[in-house]
């Protein structure tokens, strides 16, 4: 399999091989080849502490192209989420097997680049107003997914400027950094549909419950662009559960499948945390 036929192959479905065909294509591959490999290298099912090596080697080699760093950056950000969220010393992640697919050494790396504390840091190149947009946009979307003391005072800095680019990658990394409950209900009336977009993921993000009229009035108008639809649908639940099922039920008999099983799903998960509310609620009666 070479690599352009992977692309078109879900990542559970990759050979064995998938990960060393990534690692080879990203050290010696055609610039088109490396790019796609980059963008692939952040699947979970590939990844591991050689693999995150090379995607920060590439990031912060500045005889790269933009794009191909860029993309880099963002591959990275997989794994700190989950590694993030999962740790290094779950006991039941343990007994089933399910490692974290780099090391604690290598997290740690990738965090300390990620945040300024190596000499060719990717902090740094945020910092740096001779990198370019793409390369330090990306390296703080990726930043954002594990947690640094620099990363509130960049989203602000990003969103309080002109720059509709830089705005935008501020209003993603709200989705992962608390703290911008006005900001984030500030972006979800802007005309700029992407902005829109990752303010609607944001506000289920935080279970922003201001947000539930804009929410609202997405999920029953005719008119809503079908992305912000399905993001509305799925955020629903997150931001108002009490009231996400009445408002989903025509959209759950949708003659499209996709909107109609994005709403069903969407009120069974509205039931499951109204479930938990209440219970939680009796132990305080």
């Amino acid at each position: 399999m070479n690599i352009r036929l992977l692309a078109d192959t879900s990542p559970w479905e990759w050979p064995d091989n998938a990960a060393d065909l990534l690692k080879q294509t990203l050290r010696s591959g055609p610039p088109s080849d490396r790019r796609i490999a980059a963008e692939l290298s952040g699947e979970l099912v590939v990844m591991d502490d050689e693999m995150a090596e090379l995607l920060l080697g590439i990031v912060s080699n500045s005889t790269e192209s933009d794009e191909m760093r860029a993309t880099a950056a963002i591959a990275l950000g997989p794994v700190l989420e989950q590694t993030e969220m999962d740790g290094f010393d779950d006991p039941f992640l343990e007994d089933i097997g399910e490692n974290p697919p780099i090391t604690e050494e290598t997290f740690e790396k990738i965090k300390a680049t990620l945040h300024g504390l190596y000499k060719a840091t990717l902090h740094g190149l945020y910092k740096d107003e001779s990198a370019r947009k793409l390369v330090r946009r990306h390296v703080l979307e990726a930043s954002v997914r594990a947690d640094a003391d620099w990363h509130a005072e960049a989203i602000r800095t990003a969103y309080g400027g002109a720059d509709k680019d830089w705005k935008l990658t501020a209003v993603f990394a709200m989705r992962y950094v608390p703290g911008f409950e006005e900001e984030i209900l500030q972006s979800l009336n802007s005309d700029n549909e992407e902005i829109h977009y990752q303010a609607i993921k944001a506000a289920a993000a935080h279970e922003v419950s201001e947000a539930w009229p804009h929410i609202e009035g997405l999920l029953a108008s005719r008119t809503t662009p079908r992305r912000l639809l399905l993001a509305a649908i799925s955020a629903a639940a997150y931001v108002s559960p009490e009231e996400a099922g009445p408002a989903l039920v025509d959209l759950s008999i949708s003659k499209d499948e996709e909107i109609a099983q994005a709403a069903m799903q969407a009120m069974d998960e509205a039931e499951g945390m109204e479930s938990a509310i209440g219970e939680e609620d009796q132990e305080y009666l």
